[in-house]
């Protein structure tokens, strides 16, 4: 049974996958579609198959790599085989882009395969001269490189980043499904782009399990499927909410699911659906069995080959999606209103002026930063429950400090801020000032690293979870250094300076990726270096303390400095920041261009002037504190009475 289900498992879900593909193909029409000449029944039947092998492929290289790097242990054979049959993924997932990259161009071309020298041109023009082009050329180069890496490289670092490597593969995909229209194109593009990653970790991580099944002892095999189990809830969250929105910004009215597409999404729906259904068994049951009774797999492999059928046919008409117009993109085709300028400068229509009711009310949700802000409230929420249970106590403070935080990444990144910082520098530097200050700082005060240690079970089998991965990344060399008060505020201090003065702020407001990119970049510098400049000061010798509590001030002086000189800059001689950008949204509400990047200036200085004060503050309180308790431990030592100790 168990030789029959390995090989039955990726075959059913190659059958089914083609099977549900051809089916979809007919259904919404996409086989038929053609851009401008007809390129043949090949082309057209043949790129939505090689689509689909590129989709599977792909999955089971991240979604082997995923689960090697978080379940498996180092030291078992579970973990060079997981390795090669990544490398084997990854192998296919190449061949296969290249053979769609030349069908999406014969396709998009509508022109017959040729030796001469016009058809190199024109196929060397679409690889570099357009965004579908230069999207395919990215992922066969990064699906190349990942093929490279996983027969070179074993070690628990570099597999990470492998696999770290791998899901940039997935970005040019992403980038290729935005809907048109009324439609937002970032929204659409990051919908898709978490649909495609658990996906892939969701598949990807099943067909893994399936071929090491040989490798694994008898008794590991539940441990690993429940690892497995864990990272599938999660992926079948981020799924179903990715899509629910996908589907949203495609399909538009309720009254398109009936269309070809909309029909095409039901079903795909109801398959996903299923899946989770299908993961609640696997919980409930197949893990159960295996715990209980490891000789007895047949319940086990029964799910494990439905499982991956339903995911043949969810992935087979997602794949028939990607050649079947939608409804919004055939309402664009049909409008004839030219565009305006915010339009054809963001993808999206200008927002209605703000206000003060606007302000606090408008949303312009950023499903990556929400999803990541419910993920990681879930997880801290799960390790105080833990600690509780356990009955260990946390600061309430700490959880307070944790809620805030998340609220004020989620407000930065969907809120009002985020609606407007694309048309008015005051919110962009607003945003930035939340995501690069305020929350690294109410981070540090939750102190999420604590509770990992404090609540998360250290490993016993050489694999990496939670606490591993932190501890790993903590004591990094390269971290160790950058969190030194010298690294951590210089950077900080210029962050500021290399974005708004440079055309990186561009690349911020006008792409989906570069906006989530500083978005993170900014938040990551913040958690390096706001904590180092709260860290209490350590107590012991007096002159050490003074000279610690010394450097911290000076860094506060540098950070206000870095901020205070550039909201000066903004107000005179930096001129309009961006003005081909900020200056040309035909925006008839609210300030002049100049006189809202006046306003951030005022914002930067008068932030400037904060962080002075709060490190001057913190820094002198820890002071006060640890005098308090050396004179409690001298007065201790002598006999002699201390003002205060008997309440301490």
């Amino acid at each position: 049974m168990n030789r029959i289900a390995r090989i039955a498992g990726p075959a059913v879900l190659l059958l089914v996958g083609f099977v549900s593909l051809l089916v979809a193909l007919v259904i919404g029409g996409g086989a038929n579609a053609a851009l401008i000449a007809d390129p043949g029944a090949l082309v057209r039947f043949g790129l939505p198959i090689a689509r689909l092998v590129v989709d599977l492929s792909a999955a089971a290289a991240i979604g082997g790599l995923a689960l090697a790097t978080v379940g498996l242990s180092r030291t078992a054979p579970e973990w060079n085989r997981a390795i090669d049959v990544a490398a084997g993924a990854a192998g296919v997932w190449t061949v296969a882009s290249a053979v769609t990259t030349f069908f999406t161009f014969l396709s998009v071309a509508g022109s017959k395969v040729s030796l001469d020298d016009q058809f190199g041109q024109s196929m060397g023009v679409f690889l570099t001269g357009t965004d579908l082009g230069l999207a395919w050329l990215v992922t066969v180069l990064v699906a190349a490189v990942v093929t490279v890496l996983c027969f070179a490289v074993r070690s628990r670092g570099m597999v990470a980043l492998t696999a770290g490597i791998s899901l940039i593969g997935l970005l040019p995909l992403a980038q290729q499904g935005h809907a048109a229209g009324t439609a937002s194109h970032d929204a659409a593009v990051i919908a898709l782009g978490l649909h495609l990653v658990g996906a892939a970790l969701w598949v990807g991580g099943l067909v893994l399990l399936v071929l090491l099944r040989p490798v694994i002892a008898g008794d590991r095999l539940a441990l690993v499927v429940g690892r497995y189990s864990s990272i599938a809830l999660g992926c079948f969250v981020l799924v179903a909410v990715s899509g629910v929105a996908s589907a949203q910004i495609r399909v538009g009215a309720f009254s398109n699911l009936f269309t070809e597409y909309g029909v095409l999404v039901l079903v795909k729906t109801a398959a996903i659906v299923a899946l989770g259904v299908l993961g609640v068994l696997q919980r409930r049951r197949a893990i159960r069995s295996l715990t209980e009774a490891p000789a007895r797999r047949r319940p086990f492999w029964t799910l494990i080959v439905v499982e991956l059928a339903v995911m043949g046919v969810a992935s087979g008409f997602a794949a028939a999606l990607g050649r079947t117009a939608t409804p919004v993109d055939q309402i664009a085709l049909s409008k004839t209103t030219d565009p305006s300028p915010a339009e054809i400068l963001t993808d999206d229509t200008l927002p209605h002026a703000p206000g003060t009711w606007g302000w606090l009310t408008a949303w312009n949700i950023d499903l990556f930063w929400l999803m990541a802000a419910v993920l990681l409230a879930a997880a801290y929420v799960a390790g105080v429950v833990r600690l509780r249970r356990g009955g260990v106590r946390w600061p309430v403070g700490r959880t307070v400090a944790a809620g805030i935080a998340l609220v004020s990444l989620v407000v930065a990144t969907s809120g009002s801020l985020h609606t407007y910082d694309r048309f008015l520098v005051s919110a962009n530097v607003g945003a930035h000032l939340l995501l690069g200050l305020v929350v690294p700082a109410l981070v540090w005060a939750a102190a999420p690293v604590q509770l990992i240690r404090a609540a998360v079970h250290p490993r016993d089998d050489d694999s990496t979870g939670v606490r591993e991965w932190t501890g790993v990344l903590l004591d990094n060399a390269a971290v160790r250094y950058l969190v030194q008060p010298f690294p951590a505020i210089v950077f900080l201090a210029a962050l500021w300076w290399a974005f708004f003065a440079t055309d990186a702020v561009h690349w911020s407001v006008s792409d989906s990726t570069g906006r989530t990119v500083f978005d993170a970049v900014f938040l990551l510098v913040g958690l390096l270096a706001v904590p180092t400049l709260l860290t209490p000061v350590a107590a012991g010798a007096r002159r050490a303390s003074l000279s610690a509590a010394l450097v911290r001030i000076v860094g506060g002086v540098v950070v206000a400095a870095g901020l205070v000189s550039l909201g000066i800059a903004m107000r005179g001689p930096l001129g309009l920041l961006q003005a081909s950008w900020f200056g040309a949204m035909g925006r008839t509400w609210g300030p002049d261009p100049l006189v809202d990047q006046a306003h951030a200036g005022v914002v930067l200085v008068v932030s400037g002037v904060v962080v002075l004060v709060a490190v001057v503050v913190v820094v002198l309180l820890r002071l006060r504190r640890d005098r308090a308790s050396a004179a409690v431990v001298t007065g201790e030592a002598t006999g002699e009475p201390t003002v205060g100790a008997g309440t301490r």
